[in-house]
C-alpha cells in the first residue's frame, strides 16, 4: 500500500511499547489463536470498558476488502485483502500505528459471480517462525517470507489437486502442524491434503468417500480413540482423518446444510463439536475406537445451543457464543443451556482473561463477562466510521483479536485498532 492509497490513520499513541507491562502478553499467530480455540492466556486487561469504549490507538482505511482476521507476532500484522477481482494480497502492517510495511499478491479472487455475492478475501494468515501461510479465496496456497513478503513455494487447489469449492469460494485458514500443513482442497481425489510446510510437497492426499467439497471452516489437530486425527467441517459433514496417512475415519452429517457449514468444530476429551446457523443448532459426538477405525455416536442436537457462524468458546466445560437470539451459554456435554440474553444479537466470539470479546453482526463490539450464570455486560460501543454494508444480508463478520494488549476489529475494508491493556494492574 502506497501513500496514494486510501487511509486514515486517527489517536495515534505516541511511545506505546509492544508489549503488556503489566500482565502477560500473548501473540494471535493464526485464525482462533495459538491452539485455534479462541481462547488468550492474555492477563492484565480491562475488566469493563468507559462509556464510548476503549482507548482508539489508530484506524485505517483502504486495506482492501475483505473478512480476514488480523495475525499477530510480535511488532507486525499480517492480513489478507483484496482490490477488485484480480488482485488478492497479504498485507503486513506495524502494529505501533497500522503503516504498510509490505504487500504480497497471491492471486485472483475466488468465484466472483457467486450468489449471493460476497466475492472478497476470507482466510487468515499462519504464521510459523520466519514464515507465513496464506491461502487466496481462490486456492492460491503460498508460503511468504515473513520479512518482505517474497514467495517460497506456490501450490494451487484447484490445479494441482483438483479442488472442489464450495460456491463462496475458498475460506479456509491453513493449519500448521510440526512440519505439516493441512489444507482442503475438496473434490473427490484429494478433499484433504497434507503438504510438507518447507517445500510443499505432498505427504498425503485424503479422498474422503462422497467427494465433498470444501465448505468453509478451517481444521483442527484431535487426539482421539487412539489416533490423531484432523477434524474438518465439509460440505456434507464434520469428518476426522488419521493425521499419519490421511485414512477417513468418520463423520458426522447433522450439523451439515452445505453452504453454511461455517464454524471450527470444538473437540475435546473424545468429543467433537459443530454448529450450523442455517439449522439454528449444533450437535456433539462421542468417538470411539473400533476394529475398523473410529465411530461417531451422536450425543445430541440441540437448536438452542451456540450455533452461529462467529464460532464458540469451550471454557470449563461450557460452550459459550452466540445464536439467532443472541449470546448463550450451553453444558458442553448435555447440550443444555445455562443462560441467554440479547446482547449485541449474532456474532464472533473470542476469550481472553476472563471475559469475552463479541463482535456482533450488526457492527457492536461487546465485553461480556465469561460467566455460568447469567448475562454481565462490561462495555459496549460502535466503531467510528464503518463501512457500508451494500451487498444484500452482508454483516460485519470478521471475528476480534485481542494480542499484546490491543484489542483488533476488522469491516471489510477497515480495521480498528484499540488500547485495552489495565494500566492499573499488577500495581
Amino acid at each position: 500500500m502506497n501513500s496514494n492509497n486510501s487511509r486514515r490513520l486517527t489517536s495515534l499513541a505516541a511511545g506505546l511499547g509492544l508489549f503488556i507491562s503489566a500482565g502477560i502478553a500473548s501473540d494471535w499467530p493464526q485464525f482462533r489463536g495459538p491452539e485455534r480455540t479462541g481462547i488468550s492466556k492474555e492477563k492484565g486487561l480491562l475488566k469493563e470498558w468507559p462509556a464510548g469504549g476503549p482507548k482508539l490507538l489508530w484506524q485505517l482505511q483502504g486495506i482492501g476488502e475483505g473478512y480476514s482476521t488480523p495475525a499477530i507476532m510480535g511488532d507486525k500484522l499480517y492480513i489478507l485483502g483484496n482490490r477488485g477481482m484480480d488482485d488478492e494480497f497479504v498485507l503486513a502492517l506495524s502494529i505501533a500505528d497500522g503503516k504498510s510495511i509490505w504487500s504480497a499478491r497471491i492471486g485472483s479472487v475466488g468465484n466472483p459471480n457467486q450468489e449471493p455475492p460476497y466475492p472478497s478475501t476470507r482466510s487468515t494468515p499462519t504464521v510459523d517462525g520466519s514464515v507465513l501461510y496464506a491461502l487466496g479465496s481462490d486456492g492460491d496456497l503460498v508460503c511468504l517470507e515473513r520479512a518482505g513478503g517474497k514467495v517460497i513455494w506456490r501450490k494451487s487447489l484447484r490445479g494441482d489437486f483438483g479442488g472442489k469449492p464450495g460456491k463462496w469460494a475458498y475460506a479456509e485458514s491453513p493449519l500448521i502442524d510440526g512440519d505439516t500443513l493441512v489444507a482442503t482442497p475438496g473434490g473427490a481425489d484429494a478433499t484433504i491434503i497434507a503438504l510438507n510446510k518447507k517445500t510443499g510437497d505432498t505427504i498425503w492426499k485424503s479422498a474422503v468417500p462422497g467427494g465433498d467439497a470444501a465448505a468453509y471452516a478451517s481444521a483442527i489437530t484431535f487426539e482421539a480413540a487412539g489416533r490423531k486425527q484432523y477434524v474438518q467441517f465439509l460440505d456434507k459433514g464434520v469428518v476426522g482423518v488419521d493425521a499419519k496417512t490421511g485414512q477417513f475415519l468418520w463423520r458426522y452429517e447433522k450439523t451439515s446444510t452445505g453452504p453454511a457449514n461455517i464454524p471450527m468444530p470444538v473437540a475435546d476429551n473424545g468429543y467433537v463439536y459443530s454448529a450450523n446457523s442455517r439449522r439454528f443448532g449444533g450437535g456433539l459426538v462421542q468417538l470411539h475406537a473400533t476394529k475398523d477405525g473410529v465411530s461417531a455416536e451422536e450425543v445430541y442436537f440441540e437448536r438452542d445451543v451456540p450455533n452461529t457462524l462467529g464460532g464458540q468458546i469451550l471454557l470449563s466445560g461450557l460452550l459459550y457464543g452466540t445464536n439467532s437470539r443472541g449470546m448463550a451459554v450451553s453444558d458442553f456435554l448435555t447440550g443444555k443451556v445455562r443462560w441467554q440474553a440479547p446482547g449485541v444479537g449474532p456474532g464472533a466470539v473470542q476469550y481472553a482473561d476472563g471475559l469475552l470479546y463479541v463482535h456482533g453482526e450488526n457492527g457492536e463490539m461487546a465485553l461480556v463477562e465469561a460467566s455460568p450464570d447469567a448475562y454481565r455486560e462490561k462495555g459496549r460501543f460502535t466503531p467510528p466510521s464503518p463501512p457500508k454494508h451494500v451487498r444484500p444480508r452482508e454483516m460485519a463478520w470478521t471475528y476480534p483479536v485481542v494480542a499484546n494488549g490491543r484489542l483488533y476489529i476488522r469491516d471489510l475494508g477497515t480495521l480498528w485498532c484499540y488500547d485495552v491493556r489495565d494500566a492499573q494492574a499488577g500495581r
